[in-house]
């Protein structure tokens, strides 16, 4: 009785049971030992009163009218589902039959007639201390759900930082790497191309001397903005493959479908006419790319595909830039 919380606020007991007199009866022993106490003289009435103000025990006798103590107990359970508080099911049946039936429908303990008032003030306290380290339980699993919950999203936020690149919003190299070696895998076992497009924006280094580093930022971004919205399938993906250069995965898209995607790229990005003065093949920024495109096999390697494209791009600049160059294998 020394507990704060058990005097500034005392579990409500319900007392379930068609006698008035016995209830008069439990409601004096209990508000003896502090409890609050709460009547009702029938199934249906428990309910009624479970539902507007859920007791922390519900003292329930087993044979009523109407309905009796099991079916009461079983609504109950089936009502209030987690919500439902401990019941102590009264009986004068002393039979394994009526106990078994009694903790088959949900009924936490039991107790017979005549009551033994020392058993059940033990009993109530010992339900009421299981009540307790039960909500605590409930409330250390919906702690431990919130930091798991927190945890995830921090993980995939580390995720997400790990592959993407902070300025333009793409993946990353790691995550372009990681990226095309699992579609090679994949593509490998149906036998479907895969195509890759590498592009480089034409004479970056003297865009950024000569309209400065904020400028070239902001270039860019602009880019990367356009090649992106170039994709042609969710499964496409664009990342910022070097300082100034990008690379376009495209699972699933032949040589010519790729050579296409790499046209509208170089057009697309011409048609933003974001000045360069100092390029030397358009007063605009431009765009130099190669394309590669294989059936992953074993006779090659995602090096391979690579390679090639590496091999395109770098005729493409020789070429004398803002074009497109794919290279068969």
């Amino acid at each position: 009785m020394s507990n704060p919380d058990f005097q500034n606020n005392p579990p409500l007991i319900l007392v379930v049971d068609d006698e008035k007199t016995f209830r008069l009866v439990v409601q004096r022993a209990m508000e003896k030992e502090g409890y609050r106490v709460a009547e009702a003289y029938d199934g249906k009435h428990c309910l009624e009163i479970c539902q507007q103000q859920p007791p922390d025990i519900v003292l329930l006798d087993a044979m009523m009218p109407a309905m009796d103590g099991f079916a009461c107990c079983a609504k109950m359970r089936a009502t209030l589902g987690d919500d439902c508080p401990p019941v102590l099911m009264i009986t004068s049946l002393n039979d394994k039959e009526s106990i078994q039936r009694a903790f088959e429908i949900g009924a936490t303990d039991y107790i017979t007639k005549p009551i033994d008032w020392e058993v059940l003030r033990q009993r109530i306290h010992r339900l009421l201390a299981y009540k307790g380290a039960q909500k605590e339980l409930q409330h250390k699993i919906q702690r431990e759900c919130q930091l798991t919950v927190q945890m995830e999203a921090s993980n995939r936020d580390l995720q997400r930082l790990a592959s993407f690149d902070s300025l333009t919003k793409l993946a990353n190299r790691r995550y372009f790497d990681e990226y095309l070696q699992r579609e090679w895998k994949r593509l490998e076992k149906v036998q479907l191309p895969l195509s890759l497009i590498l592009c480089e924006i034409d004479f970056f280094q003297t865009y950024n001397d000569s309209y400065g580093h904020q400028a070239g930022d902001e270039c860019l971004c602009q880019v990367a903005n356009t090649i992106n919205k170039c994709k042609r399938r969710s499964t496409d993906i664009i990342a910022r493959y070097g300082a100034e250069e990008f690379a376009i995965v495209l699972p699933k898209t032949d040589a010519e479908g790729a050579f296409e995607v790499a046209q509208t790229i170089r057009a697309s990005v011409k048609a933003l006419h974001i000045l360069h003065a100092a390029s030397k093949v358009s007063e605009f920024v431009t765009l130099s790319l190669g394309v590669a495109s294989l059936i992953p096999c074993p006779k090659f390697s995602v090096s391979h595909l690579i390679t090639i494209a590496d091999s395109s791009l770098h005729q493409a600049k020789q070429e004398g830039r803002d074009s497109v160059v794919i290279l068969s294998v």
